[in-house]
């Protein structure tokens, strides 16, 4: 009789593209989303909190650089066995397309201006690779219904505060502004107007995108017959004339010392586009409400190549680029790049509605954002664990919580240890490993004479790295005090140690 075969045991390992983040990162992303939620609701906007879970056909085709619907995202379709199928499911891919589902159902029960912001998940089904994974975390603000570039510059205004909110420095950052009806002029003027030049309009608009990481001779061999890179593969470009890539160049080199003067020279790039000339109004505006808020150019600026990838902006577009230099895997110094972007996008409701609703709004990259302060050293990865009161005796469990709720009470994080007490080094090395600050002893003797033991585990720590360091040599790393007085003691060797 043959054995029935063993089920396979399942791999404990994360799928390809995700992570697990523990302690201190889950903390700090969670402080960070605190910090600029406080700012989206100082500046009057409502939290939004949608389902992670949309149909395909209201995510629609607007998917980061894929036209086809289940191109990028994990879609399956529901009962798909069934007689008659249910609808075509995904995981969202952004903030965005949700928010437009949602003001479309609900509009009847909105104010006018809806101004909401979302934090949260992300997937996207694509190719993953080095910090690019297939979840991440989005904190988006959004205002919809509001045709007026005041909005736009409100937007941009925030994303700033946003950013020295959370830890970066003025002059670690610029918040660059542009806007898509300027772009549409200068293809109308370059000849690449009309529905049958989509496809060379698109792939201007990706090498355009590409101008910092490929620089001009790349972007205008795109803009030409096409590029090969550094492995030889070749991308096919727009297949522009030179006339026409002389616009375009123009374009992405529009930009001068100052907001005005740039505005200016778009206004000759687009002359006799009315559409273009529209937008160079608009920028002309929000540079005018930028410096009346305090907003210089040192904080936000006009800057013709910004573009933005996603094809639904109609308006105003906006970018956040950290300006510091830092040193990627392989040692080579560069600027640590774009963590926010959003713009205008009037024409993403109307395919609920039927109807143009204005909206504009921004999307923070929450990780990357988390990243650039690590790499700037204003966080580290190492987080105040619990104080750990140890056992020294398990029939006087009852007293060990009352020490630990205590502490609690005082606003102190700590615990008992929950282990077998039976090896009390065990429970110190369980303290080092938790990051402990101090561990609290008490046996029969301590109970006896209404003391308790305080062992500094930070300061501990410091003098077995290095027993000469003088700033340590005249505290002791373990107080004897009496009991009443546990949670004044605790309080004080943490603040030593903060």
């Amino acid at each position: 009789m043959a054995k029935p075969k063993k089920t396979p045991r399942p791999k404990a390992e994360t799928p390809k593209g995700f992570r697990d983040y523990f302690g201190a990162e889950v903390t700090q992303r969670a402080e960070m989303l605190r910090k600029i939620a406080g700012v989206y609701h100082r500046y009057g906007f409502d939290a939004l909190e949608s389902s992670g879970v949309e149909t395909v056909e209201a995510l629609g085709k607007f998917l980061p650089d894929v036209d086809r619907p289940n191109e990028g995202v994990f879609a399956w379709q529901e009962d798909a066995d069934a007689e008659k199928p249910g609808d075509w499911l995904a995981l969202r891919y952004d903030l965005t397309a949700p928010l437009a589902r949602v003001y479309a159902q609900h509009r009847n029960d909105l104010p006018t201006p809806y101004r909401r912001y979302a934090m949260g998940p992300v997937w996207r089904n694509e190719k993953p690779g080095p910090g690019r994974f297939r979840q991440f975390y989005q904190c988006d603000a959004d205002t919809v219904g509001a045709p007026s570039v005041a909005a736009d510059a409100e937007i941009c205004a925030m994303l700033a505060d946003c950013l020295e909110e959370v830890g970066i420095e003025r002059g670690d950052y610029i918040v660059r502004v542009n806007n898509r009806k300027v772009l549409n002029g200068v293809m109308e003027v370059a000849g690449l107007a009309g529905d049958d030049k989509e496809a060379e309009r698109g792939i201007v608009l990706r090498a355009i995108d590409k101008l910092d990481r490929l620089g001009p001779e790349g972007v205008r061999a795109l803009l030409g017959a096409g590029r090969k890179d550094e492995s030889g593969d070749f991308t096919d470009g727009a297949g522009l004339t030179d006339a026409q890539a002389d616009t375009v160049m123009g374009f992405m080199q529009a930009k001068r010392e100052t907001g005005a003067a740039t505005v200016a020279r778009l206004r000759e790039l687009v002359d006799g586009s009315v559409i273009g000339m529209q937008g160079a109004d608009e920028l002309e505006m929000i540079a005018d409400l930028m410096a009346a808020g305090g907003y210089g150019a040192d904080r936000v600026e006009i800057d013709p190549s910004v573009v933005r990838g996603l094809g639904y902006y109609t308006g105003p577009v906006f970018e956040a680029e950290l300006t510091f230099e830092i040193k990627d895997d392989k040692g080579r110094v560069r600027n640590f790049g774009s963590v926010a972007g959003g713009g205008r996008y009037d024409d993403l409701v109307k395919r609920f509605t039927g109807q143009e609703v204005p909206a504009t709004g921004v999307s923070i990259g929450v990780d990357r954002l988390l990243a650039a302060l690590h790499a700037k050293g204003r966080l580290t990865s190492a987080a105040v664990g619990p104080v750990v009161v140890t056992v020294m005796d398990k029939a006087r469990m009852a007293e060990y919580q009352a020490m630990v709720a205590e502490l609690r009470q005082a606003g102190i994080r700590a615990e008992v240890y929950l282990g077998n007490p039976k090896n009390f080094g065990n429970q110190l090395k369980y303290a080092d490993r938790r990051d402990s600050p101090v561990a609290v002893i008490a046996g029969g003797d301590e109970f006896d004479n209404g003391v308790v033991q305080i062992k500094d585990l930070i300061l501990g720590a410091k003098m077995a790295e290095n027993a000469t360091l003088e700033e340590w040599k005249d505290r002791p790393s373990q107080y004897e005090v009496p009991r009443a007085d546990l949670v004044a003691k605790v309080i004080e060797i943490l603040e030593l140690n903060s």
